[in-house]
């Protein structure tokens, strides 16, 4: 997932261009014409040392990063001169601060600039990190689009949509677009328009929100680095550097690992994942279980600390180091037969929603969503999640917290891991790479956005996610909620039996072992939202 935002005021994008018309029940009409991906599952490059890792039954190349590298960095950006980050929404301060960072640290003459709106009201936060118009690396967007010859375009996603003529038309000859995130793609797709054929376009994408770039970034200075990992795509290449500019990129962000993707995959597997396991699946499962605990004799306290406690604060720790399987197989029998009790009951209910969102995803709907949600902000802005009783109880029991007492419970943890199974057989059915999946699925849940909910509760996570993330997640969390207590709970209830077939399949899960080998790859550091940190985090009031 990506996380950008320019002004909320600029986000209202051209809605018409998603009328009903556009699109067909099945996905986009077939008066547009979408290429097939052809991604392949190896690629090489000239300045790093890639290396092909065993993902369960295939075979992936990726790319290990590591502060080591960061000398690399001038021979993968050979002929850039700027580097130009425009916005300054969740990814930017992270993406421009990381870049500069490692480049400095290599005497590189490479000039990385922010570039805002003129009157912008994050200005004055650019400046507090560094960047200034006297030094050349503070300006108004569209001149230092001109100027860069590698436009990284961080606005939102909305925004992107109403503004990728202008930028197309201002960026120089020979200039690279560099993209986080593969909506624009998708909405080009949507109209029948494409990017201009004479420039390279790429992908960087962070794996995680912003704030956590930046974070682990800086906390992993004394270990080679640590990071969030990232995809990366060339989706054109008329220069031939387009795979060593994007690899430099991802490398100078701090990724313990890159992988390849599409920029189609990207957007439909990152779309899909904020509105399922990584923000708005998680987001109903911990309202549906405090409820439902409360319901069965806990204290508002207790019903929290069994549900969203035990998630942030003991499946999601286990799940980052030994993986999935780990958290099941160190149950005891007992505890087993009550994770296999939920798994059984949430698994089909959860799975529905998870494939709805996949189709609204790739057929577009969800795209245009996004850009009416941009068209009515000014009169409908976000708004706070946090203020019911869950997370107002949930400030409690955090001021109280002793981290050695949470418990794992096995029915949340059924509950959890049964949305986190099915979201990954969608992406299997959708043909994603084992990298992809894990990513979107796992990682990005576990050692990404879970820590931020553990620290300050669900808008702490969400709302420090991008534009889009935040409209999904509020739009879909009440349909976990909602299907999970009328569906899965009940069969729990009626005294259903524990569907067998369902268990065996996820004991034996291919999923599992690409799991492991991704947790192999993480990085020694775990986030820390304590830690003083340079990036910025938002708290809606």
């Amino acid at each position: 997932m990506k996380f950008t935002t320019l002004a909320l005021s600029t986000v209202f994008a051209t809605a018409a261009a998603f009328t009903p018309s556009a699109f067909v029940s099945k996905g986009i009409s077939t008066n547009v014409k979408v290429p097939k991906a052809s991604l392949q599952m190896g690629f090489t490059s000239s300045v790093f040392k890639t290396e092909d890792v065993q993902m369960s039954d295939t075979k992936e190349t990726i790319l290990r990063g590591g502060r080591d590298l960061f000398p690399m960095l001038p021979k993968a950006f050979e002929g850039i001169e700027k580097i130009g980050v425009i916005g300054w929404g969740s990814q930017a301060p992270a993406q421009a601060q990381n870049l500069r960072d490692s480049l400095a640290e290599v005497d590189s003459d490479i000039k990385v600039s922010i570039g805002l709106r003129e009157g912008s009201g994050s200005w004055e936060q650019a400046k507090g990190c560094g960047f200034s118009e006297d030094e050349g690396t503070l300006g108004e967007m569209f001149s230092v689009i001109g100027e860069s010859d590698l436009v990284i375009l961080l606005i939102s996603d909305a925004a992107q949509a109403k503004l990728y003529k202008k930028v197309f038309d201002a960026m120089k000859p020979g200039a690279t677009l560099g993209l986080s995130h593969g909506f624009l793609l998708g909405y080009l797709d949507s109209i029948g328009e494409s990017f201009p054929e004479d420039m390279d376009v790429i992908a960087v994408c962070p794996k995680g929100m912003g704030p956590s770039v930046r974070r682990l970034y800086e906390q992993g200075k004394e270990v080679n680095g640590a990071g969030i990992n990232a995809s990366f795509g060339v989706h054109q290449n008329v220069s031939g550097k387009a795979v060593e500019v994007a690899l430099g990129w991802g490398i100078a962000l701090g990724s313990p690992f890159m992988f390849e993707t599409t920029l189609r995959d990207e957007y439909r597997s990152d779309i899909y994942g904020e509105r399922g396991i990584l923000l708005g699946a998680v987001h109903g499962i911990v309202e549906t279980l405090y409820r439902r605990y409360q319901r069965q004799g806990m204290s508002p306290e207790q019903a929290f600390i069994e549900s969203s406690e035990s998630i942030t604060g003991k499946i999601t720790k286990i799940i980052s180091t030994q993986g999935i399987k780990a958290l099941y197989d160190g149950l005891n029998e007992e505890d087993k037969k009550t994770f296999q009790t939920a798994y059984s009951a949430s698994y089909k209910p959860a799975k529905e929603i998870l494939q709805e969102i996949y189709d609204e995803v790739k057929s577009g709907n969800e795209i245009r969503t996004v850009i009416m949600h941009g068209d009515r902000v000014d009169e409908f802005p976000v708004g706070k999640i946090d203020g019911t009783e869950t997370w107002i109880v949930g400030e409690k029991v955090r001021a109280e917290r002793d981290d050695d007492k949470i418990p794992l419970n096995p029915f949340t943890a059924g509950v959890y891991v049964a949305t986190m199974m099915a979201q990954i057989d969608v992406l299997l059915r959708g043909g994603h790479c084992y990298s992809e999946i894990v990513n979107e699925s796992v990682i990005e849940a576990v050692d990404s956005l879970c820590p931020y909910m553990h620290y300050r509760g669900v808008a702490f996570m969400v709302d420090n996610c991008s534009f889009t993330a935040k409209t999904g997640s509020r739009k879909w969390a009440p349909r976990f909620d909602y299907i999970l207590d009328q569906l899965a709970y009940t069969a729990v209830d009626n005294g259903n039996a524990i569907n067998m077939d369902l268990i065996n399949d996820f004991e034996n899960h291919k999923i599992h072992a690409a799991v492991e080998a991704c947790c192999e790859l993480r990085p020694p550091v775990d986030i820390s939202c304590t830690a003083e940190t340079s990036t910025k985090e938002i708290v809606i009031q």
